[in-house]
């Protein structure tokens, strides 16, 4: 274990604060009291209901008391106190995976089944998708989504959890109705070629054909192939569906827009494979196969994961503040003293 991990449990990331912690009795031990006549910097239209005639608010014990642990609570939340939990260890590969998600109207195709369910293919993209994402550990994992554009949901992170919560929300139609492949590999690219990583993925899944964008697929795929980036392309949707219609009931074919030749050879030529996932037991198995195609194994990383707990003793020392102030107010308002 490294030496320089902190212990496990409670501490202090800023323990040296806590010699503030005499700092008021210092101040007004040694300094003198400023002069009461010759100025009048603030009024306070309610300073009657906080003071008697006889003592001021420092000659009553309760609030004393208060404003002491004021003190102590606010130093301790300046101390950041951390809880340290127990070492884990994460698997650092070195890679960079991005999934380029479809999400165009197309994916509302109700010809999935999930849980003896009929799902439309992103319900099962999101759940399938969303498990090989949360297994990716040591891998940073970033999101794309795209319709008629293209856009980064997720930024490469080892936050896979994070990922997967993010592609869940995502939505039908978001990104427009139709299908930007190419511009899916080109904001790919421009997000891998500047990363240090030893190997750089792409996992672009689609049910349709490129009917939008501003950049071709094999003209995106090509400038992919030259950075060294793999791709791996699925294309989802059922071979049959029964739709009724004023005939009555038909089987047609929901994929037939499916452009599976552009898909064989954006992954051919970037050493990829291409996956056909007609329902929701094969899309688990081609991701199943994808972690075999790209295992998370290396060197494993010692962390330790630290929970900030400043929100506490801040958080009391607020509640304090506020007795302190109903205390102070409380003789006044039984003398019949009302703010100005």
């Amino acid at each position: 274990m490294d030496e320089s991990m902190p212990i496990q449990g409670l501490t202090l990331a800023w323990a040296w604060l806590l010699l503030l912690l005499p700092l008021p009795w210092l101040i007004r031990r040694w300094l003198s009291a400023a002069p009461r006549a010759g100025f009048q910097a603030l009024k306070v239209p309610w300073f009657a209901m906080m003071t008697e005639s006889e003592a001021t608010w420092m000659k009553k014990p309760v609030l004393v008391v208060l404003a002491s642990l004021v003190w102590i609570l606010l130093v301790l939340a300046a101390a950041r106190p951390q809880w340290v939990g127990e070492i884990e260890t994460l698997p650092v590969t070195g890679r960079d995976l991005l999934l380029a998600v479809d999400i165009s109207g197309s994916m509302d195709t109700q010809d999935m089944v999930l849980d003896r369910k009929a799902v439309n293919r992103l319900t099962v993209v999101k759940k399938v998708a969303g498990e090989f994402i949360q297994r990716r550990r040591g891998d940073r994992v970033g999101l794309v989504l795209f319709g008629s554009r293209a856009y980064l949901q997720t930024p490469l992170t080892f936050d896979t959890e994070t990922t997967a919560v993010l592609l869940d929300e995502s939505e039908i139609g978001l990104a427009g109705r139709e299908t930007a492949i190419g511009d899916a590999i080109g904001l790919a690219v421009k997000r891998l070629r500047d990363d240090a990583a030893s190997d750089r993925v792409l996992i672009l899944l689609t049910d349709g054909a490129n009917t939008s964008g501003e950049v071709q697929p094999m003209q995106a795929t090509e400038f992919a192939a030259r950075e060294g980036m793999t791709i791996y392309t699925v294309g989802v949707g059922a071979d049959e569906m029964m739709v009724q219609d004023f005939f009555g009931a038909r089987l047609v074919n929901p994929s037939a827009d499916l452009d599976e030749d552009t898909l064989k050879a954006i992954a051919s030529l970037t050493g990829g494979k291409y996956f056909r996932a007609r329902d929701a037991k094969a899309l688990a198995e081609i991701y199943e196969k994808l972690d075999e195609l790209e295992p998370v194994e290396s060197d494993q990383e010692a962390i330790r994961p630290v929970d900030e707990l400043f929100f506490w003793p801040l958080s009391a020392s607020f509640l304090l503040v506020l007795i302190a102030l109903l205390v102070a107010m409380l003789p006044g308002m039984r003398r019949g003293v009302v703010p100005a």
